[in-house]
């Protein structure tokens, strides 16, 4: 071999991402601004016993997801991008294009939830960010947005990089809040709320009601797969998967746990966000609070980054398949491809802007993030069941799991409800536009007798979506 040739494959290898690197990335997107928020979320619907069946429920479900995430990416090496390209594989271009649209979208709507939580974070001495839903909160988020993007656009190896050392950083706070919940826990308050309030409803009720922040606080369990083209083995990607998952379930799970033991679940329910720092600060004081809003603004740091590069490259990858219109496809030396993340900054804009005419612009950004996400964990899901179905019954594991991450992913959307449902579809049928132009810039008929009754459902359910809106059925 010469020495030019030694030196192609030396610097490929170094541009393509290890175990390591893929389960910080893992642990990066997981570990966000979400956590921070988990105590009052959690408080305004559920009590003690409530969480814990939702975190098992949770936690079962979401490491099947894992699982079959893990799975996929060892049974069909030939995908890469994850989500989108299991559910095309699984169910034809129409609904992976939409799988990739749904989840590149809910990537962008959740960056608007990290920007909202640092400016309510910052209100806490800047009163005019109010919660993050201000005029002026909505301008200095925008910056942000943009600043952030001219970061991205110098390389996914400087952002990478950043993430990792980000993510080290953010989970250190978390981790103390743990501890010194766990010291200052008080037992009696802790029984109090072990049965939750009057005004959470019955267990079912209380379960139901924090399905949506399970599902944001664990979206990037996936984050892996989405990278699958930049590993450097193929099994690293199922790997890094689980090893990410399980390195930050106990973690969420405690987190909002021992919150309960400190403060009756009626006062943690009216906490500003970040709901964890209030907590923190009812235990040890003023600097607890501090301590808390430091970390969660270098949380969201990395989360924006791990996030908007995932979302960057769903809308390239798709291109690349002739999912999506030719201008996604371009790239820069550096393997950023800007027109995506243009896309992309230019989609969590709107959106920032549409949480100003919320009535909690935290948690509709959050709702909304969760539900445009379970349409592709359910093709995802869907399309492991029938890979295992056509192995032999050495793979009776694998239908069985496939089957429960399906099962688990339905009861998501049943659990997210009607409102968020509807919400949804109103972002997923305009995006049809792309799918059309790409195929007319093919040459290719616009839709096949299938694709015209999905299309058909998406805009009847727009359509229904903008209607409940007008009329005051639903609301933001």
């Amino acid at each position: 071999m010469t020495q030019a040739a030694t030196t192609t494959e030396t610097r490929t290898t170094a541009a393509k991402l290890s175990l390591p690197t893929l389960t910080t990335m893992v642990v990066g997107s997981m570990v966000g601004a979400g956590v921070f928020s988990l105590p009052r979320r959690f408080a305004q619907e559920t009590g003690v016993a409530g969480a814990l069946i939702a975190w098992a429920v949770a936690g079962t479900g979401m490491l099947m997801l894992a699982f079959v995430f893990q799975t996929l990416a060892v049974r069909r090496p030939d995908l890469d991008a994850g989500v989108y390209a299991y559910a095309k594989a699984g169910f034809g271009e129409y609904l992976g294009f939409f799988a990739a649209f749904g989840y590149w979208a809910s990537a962008c709507v959740g960056n608007v939830t990290y920007w909202v939580l640092i400016m309510s974070t910052i209100g806490t001495i800047a009163p005019a960010l109010g919660e993050g839903d201000t005029v002026l909160a909505v301008v200095l988020s925008s910056a942000g947005l943009w600043l952030f993007f001219l970061l991205i656009s110098r390389g996914v190896k400087e952002a990478a990089a950043i993430n990792r050392i980000v993510t080290v950083a953010k989970v250190v706070p978390i981790l103390v809040f743990v501890v010194l919940a766990l010291f200052y826990l008080k037992p009696h308050v802790f029984a109090e709320n072990f049965g939750g309030a009057d005004y959470a409803g019955s267990l079912f009720q209380q379960v139901k009601g924090t399905m949506l922040a399970t599902v944001f606080v664990f979206l990037g369990v996936e984050g892996a797969s989405v990278y699958s083209r930049h590993a450097r083995r193929r099994e690293d990607v199922g790997r890094a998967t689980v090893l990410g998952f399980l390195s930050v379930f106990a973690v969420f799970a405690s987190v909002t746990i021992v919150s309960y033991g400190l403060m009756p679940m009626g006062e943690i329910a009216e906490l500003r966000q970040p709901s964890m720092a209030g907590v923190l600060e009812h235990a040890v004081g003023t600097w607890g609070q501090v301590f808390v809003s430091v970390g969660l603004i270098v949380s969201v740091l990395g989360a924006y980054l791990a996030w908007t590069l995932m979302a960057a490259e769903v809308l390239f990858v798709a291109a690349k398949d002739d999912d999506m219109p030719r201008f996604l496809k371009k790239s820069t030396a550096a393997d950023v491809p800007v027109p995506a993340l243009v896309m992309t900054t230019l989609l969590s804009q709107v959106v920032l802007v549409v949480t100003y005419f919320s009535d909690d612009a935290f948690n509709f950004a959050l709702d909304l993030t969760s539900s445009l996400t379970l349409i592709p964990f359910l093709l995802a899901a869907g399309f492991a069941v029938r890979i295992a179905l056509a192995e032999t019954r050495a793979r009776r594991g694998e239908l069985a799991v496939a089957v429960l991450a399906t099962i688990y992913t339905a009861f998501l959307i049943y659990a997210a409800g009607f409102k968020y449902l509807l919400v949804s579809l109103i972002i997923y049928a305009p995006a049809t536009f792309l799918f059309v132009k790409a195929r007319r810039e093919q040459g290719r008929t616009l839709f096949s007798a299938r694709e015209l009754v999905i299309l058909a459902v998406s805009i009847a359910g727009a359509v229904i979506g903008i209607t409940a809106l007008t009329l005051g059925w639903i609301s933001l």
